[in-house]
């Protein structure tokens, strides 16, 4: 009987084609250049990094590091190892909104001082991954019904839940659960180091959810089945407080300047009542975002399903725009010192090094012999390039004519990378690579704020864009 099975194996391999056959295989041997030169770069390349030999010697020189327009300098953050870069970048836009207020705050003028704050990133990434815990639930028994082959079913259990984000879960975490100071809260061991903790966690809400689509499938009653998810969220409460700490509801805080003088008097506040010092509005409302997708038609809104952190909050909604645009909205908002959140593709021709990115940094083509054409869309469309890593956009360079020669990001991966913790990339890198940007409403003209308020066009969260992960 084995012997029929191999033989009928055998059969059903003969017949499918597509295979590398053996005058195929000879073609391709045929096809390689044995020159000196081939040689001489297997040789580097079986003892050398391919960064080390791709790069450019004529871009090792200084670059300009001057920028006509430049928002205020801020402390640099540093996430560790966690892909926490969404709740950086967007903190590092609220501390430097706070600094540019010129109303009284706390019984002092910010803009007068050389105030030193930073949010608690521990405080918000404790709400954040509950919040998304029963967004997973939730979209569990929403598709209680549904086989588990189906992809919907799929795409909850395939990522119930991660450290990853957008601009939109700062507004609506912030919203609902306030602000503390990073001194009255910080960073534990697996705030900064999430590997763990998130596989732990997502084995638990991946066993929750089974629980979950049996009682639907047994037709439990709604008000059980909510009671049920109440008790799994109470133990992924328990989780997180184990490893990240209890989050605060009540201190007293002094602002202070970087030498540690105080510049207030000490305040009694819960996390709501900072927040609304801080922040002093609501920010859902007071922006928009725009993206950069030339796969898709310019000037109409789209929204990604299920791309939010909170199950009653808000998607990422994003007005599509060219590059053009989106550079003029930067610019605008610099101008007026309002740093912004935003998102690239960041390990493309990147100089760790030298914190730079530029397109002629690395000549991977020359290297191979070969070429790497795709376009922009064309690298979304097949998985190659996506938005990775969201940044605080800060400075831009500008010619006689207005228009952007270089940018300058504020990192979150400490003061000692890079350009003493910032990153400056050209303009052509900027248009190839960069996805997202928040802009506050007042910098958006009036036509463009329209079209932002149109009914959006509904985008899946399988899309290459939102899927890519280097």
């Amino acid at each position: 009987m084995a012997g029929l099975l191999l033989v009928s194996a055998a059969a059903m391999a003969q017949q499918r084609g597509g295979g590398i056959t053996s005058q195929m295989l000879q073609d391709i041997q045929n096809a390689q250049k044995a020159t000196t030169q081939s040689k001489v770069v297997a040789n580097a390349l079986a003892l050398n990094k391919i960064d080390d030999l791709a790069k450019n010697f004529s871009h090792q020189g200084a670059f300009d590091t001057h920028f006509s327009v430049e928002t205020k300098s801020q402390s640099i953050t540093d996430q560790k190892s966690s892909g926490r870069c969404w709740m950086f970048s967007g903190m590092n836009v609220l501390r430097s909104n706070f600094a540019n207020r010129t109303d009284e705050v706390a019984g002092f003028k910010p803009a007068d001082t050389s105030v030193q704050l930073e949010f608690s990133q521990d405080y918000l990434f404790f709400w954040d991954q509950l919040e998304k815990s029963n967004l997973f639930l939730q979209g569990v028994i929403d598709t209680g019904k549904k086989p588990m082959d189906d992809m919907r079913v799929q795409f909850f259990f395939h990522h119930p839940i991660g450290d990853g984000g957008t601009f939109c879960g700062v507004s609506d975490l912030t919203e609902r659960y306030g602000l503390v100071p990073k001194d009255v809260m910080p960073e534990t061991y697996s705030a900064d180091n999430t590997n763990v903790m998130a596989r732990l966690l997502k084995s638990k809400l991946r066993e929750q959810g089974l629980l979950l689509r049996d009682m639907v499938q047994k037709g439990k009653s709604a008000k059980d089945i909510n009671k049920a998810k109440t008790q799994m969220l109470a133990e992924v409460y328990r989780m997180l407080s184990l490893t990240l700490g209890e989050p605060v509801k009540e201190f007293t805080y002094t602002f202070k300047d970087k030498n540690g003088k105080a510049l207030s008097a000490p305040k009694t506040y819960t996390p709501q009542s900072f927040y609304k010092e801080v922040v002093g509005e609501k920010l859902n409302g007071t922006f928009i975002m725009v993206m950069n997708d030339p796969r898709r038609d310019y000037y109409k809104t789209y929204e990604v399903e299920y791309d939010r952190h909170v199950q009653d909050g808000t998607n990422w909604v994003y007005l599509n725009l060219p590059m053009d645009d989106i550079e003029q909205l930067a610019i605008a908002s610099l101008k007026d010192g309002r740093k912004l959140y935003s998102s690239y593709d960041v390990s493309k021709q990147l100089d760790r090094a030298r914190g730079y990115a530029d397109l002629d940094n690395y000549d991977y083509a020359m290297l191979f012999d070969t070429e790497f054409p795709m376009d922009k869309a064309q690298r979304i469309s097949t998985y190659d390039s996506g938005s990775t890593h969201a940044m605080t956009l800060t400075a831009v360079d500008l010619d006689a004519q207005g228009k952007a020669t270089k940018w300058k990001v504020e990192n979150s991966w400490g003061p000692a990378w890079g350009q003493k913790g910032c990153l400056i990339m050209t303009d052509r890198w900027f248009r190839e690579y960069m996805f997202r940007l928040v802009v506050n409403k007042k910098y958006v003209p009036a036509d463009m704020l329209k079209l932002a308020a149109q009914k959006p066009i509904m985008v899946m969260p399988e899309d290459p864009l939102f899927q890519y992960d280097e």
